[in-house]
């Protein structure tokens, strides 16, 4: 599931299967993408909140055209 906290900003993703992770954080990040790329300030930040969530946001701490990953502690 994806869901979208803040429209074109923030995106949480969970997943029920590890099998679906990956296509479901790429698309996440490609909606996030296409709103960071038309201001050209900033990157993308992916959380692991825990093992099935995640957060993934536009992110001004990020630089453009970076994608950083993160953990939650």
């Amino acid at each position: 599931m994806i869901r979208t906290i803040d429209d074109g900003l923030s995106y949480l993703v969970k997943v029920n299967h590890a099998s679906v992770l990956d296509d479901y954080l790429n698309s996440a990040v490609d909606m996030a993408r296409q709103y960071a790329s038309s201001t050209g300030m900033c990157g993308i930040l992916v959380t692991r909140h825990a093992h099935d969530t995640y957060t993934v946001m536009v992110s001004e701490a990020v630089p453009f055209g970076e994608t950083r990953e993160r953990h939650d502690p």
